[in-house]
């Protein structure tokens, strides 16, 4: 999975738009090859990321789990313990 996707499912508050935006268009980037698609492309590209948005979405709403929601400062703060082992910091 590309780095830069974050996990959206069981977070206390649920994900937001414009997360699952930012997800879908990072997924659409590493599929396609390119960051900043031609004119040419440029409506396939946007096509493709709101479309994956809206399915996204459709699969975050319909997931379920027994476990309790995650708090994000807590993720967030292991995430950056974890970077802070493997960078040295």
């Amino acid at each position: 999975m590309c780095r830069n996707i974050r996990q959206l499912h069981n977070f206390a508050p649920p994900a937001t738009e414009d997360e699952v935006t930012a997800a879908a268009l990072q997924y659409v980037r590493k599929v396609s090859g390119s960051a900043k698609p031609s004119q040419a492309n440029q409506a396939a590209f946007d096509r493709a990321v709101a479309e994956i948005a809206h399915v996204t979405r459709h699969l975050l709403d319909d997931l379920v789990t027994t476990a309790p929601p995650k708090d994000r400062e807590v993720e967030a703060e292991k995430a950056r313990a974890r970077a802070a082992v493997r960078y040295g910091r």
